[in-house]
């Protein structure tokens, strides 16, 4: 990043240092009676669930817009997009040098369990344990998207640009270590799941190149910033390190950090998705996309980060924040998150958000449901659009210094 890029990013706020040091929820932990049934969402909702492998019920499935989604895209464009033939913008030495970070695979033997995750899973009881296992689930999810999608663009973009081929390749390979090991930890909870099932039956979201650009760059930061933040917090407060795999965040995150910088490349070799008005309000609607999505999903599940000692919205703020900072670097126009106002919005999201939700779990017959979602989504739809029409920071560089610090917590 251009130094005097630095200048245009404000301040972090009081939700965020070097030593942030969050307000650990003071309840101690208690185990209560262990719930029967837990509730799985990883599936289409077409299908017949999975169960598990030690013989458990078939698993409840529940599909939300706000759960991990597969993605394709056009290879086509993809593949002209990186022919060295017709973009000259594509700085090939660079390309070969995060090859080389990428083959160094410094993460090759980090995950490795021990009886420890058992004996962990084994103390989990009750509703902290149901949630865990949908923890666990939705990450799996999650990375196994990432895994399909950087395998396929390995394939297809391997006669093209052979050098970029590789690298999704080998970032496909990281995916799935990340997922076969989440996937592990729901063994703990005598659960699996089938992830050829999920390849076949699970609806797949088209974006285009440049969107997948935008949307995988803060996915990959914004996934950073939750592991390092996690296991820095843990680390600092070991009295709630109830379950051994967030010991591995680490360096898990780095893989996360990795893959973020290669879309920079990406998009550094693609000028046009950065430096024109379009570019700005494709930028801000993304980061507003992702940043809504991860505050209402987590605001959905504060039982999870109160189990491991975090207020659930100051650990989001923070998350949000060091994210936008980092995207502040590329993005050509990011959201002011900085704002005050910017979170009095998202926690009017989160209580309409709530009331749809009621709505959905009442017996109401389901038209009257849908006559009660009307003002509920327009007042949602309003607040959407009134935090992205808030005045933007303008940003980006595609000068990066010679010198870029490693992202560290």
């Amino acid at each position: 990043m251009a130094a005097e890029m630095v200048a245009l990013v404000k301040p972090i706020t009081q939700f965020v240092s070097n030593n942030t040091k969050f307000n650990v929820i003071s309840n101690p932990k208690r185990k209560v009676r262990a719930m029967n049934v837990i509730k799985m969402s990883a599936a289409s909702t077409s299908q017949k669930a999975p169960s598990s492998k030690k013989g458990g019920k078939q698993q409840a499935i529940k599909e939300t817009l706000l759960t991990p989604r597969f993605y394709t895209t056009d290879f086509d464009e993809m593949e002209t997009l990186f022919n060295t033939e017709i973009n000259k913008n594509l700085n090939q030495a660079e390309f070969e040098a995060l090859l080389q970070e990428f083959k160094t695979d410094y993460n090759q033997t980090h995950f490795v369990r021990n009886k420890e995750f058992k004996e962990a899973a084994d103390q989990i009881q009750g509703p902290l344990r149901q949630i865990f296992v949908e923890f666990l689930e939705r990450s799996c999810t999650a990375e196994f998207s990432g895994f399909l999608l950087y395998k396929e663009l390995g394939r297809r973009l391997k006669k093209t640009n052979p050098v970029v081929a590789e690298i999704f390749s080998l970032m496909s390979r990281d995916e799935a270590r990340h997922a076969g090991f989440l996937n592990k930890g729901l063994s703990d909870f005598n659960l699996a799941l089938d992830l050829g099932f999920l390849t076949k039956a699970r609806k797949y979201t088209f974006f285009k190149p440049k969107f997948i650009f935008y949307a995988t760059y803060l996915s990959e930061k914004i996934g950073y910033w939750r592991y390092i933040t996690i296991y820095r917090h843990l680390k600092e407060n070991p009295d709630y390190q109830c379950y051994p795999i967030f010991k591995y965040f680490e360096n898990w995150c780095q893989d996360e950090n990795r893959h973020g910088d290669f879309f920079s490349a990406l998009m550094k070799a693609q000028p046009q998705f950065l430096n024109d008005w379009k570019a700005k309000l494709w930028a801000r609607f993304f980061c507003l996309s992702v940043y809504v999505t991860m505050y209402l999903n987590d605001c959905q599940r504060t039982a999870f980060y109160e189990g491991i000692g975090l207020n659930t919205k100051e650990f989001d703020m923070h998350v949000l924040i060091e994210t936008n900072r980092t995207t502040a670097r590329i993005f050509p126009a990011v959201l002011d998150v900085e704002n005050p106002e910017f979170k009095r919005k998202l926690d009017r999201m989160v209580e309409i958000n709530q009331k749809l939700i009621a709505v959905g779990e009442s017996q109401d017959i389901p038209i009257v449901k849908n006559f009660k979602r009307i003002p509920l989504i327009a007042a949602l739809a309003s607040e959407l659009l009134a935090t992205y029409l808030m005045p933007p920071i303008e940003s980006g560089s595609v000068d990066f210094a010679d010198f870029e610090p490693q992202l560290v917590y």
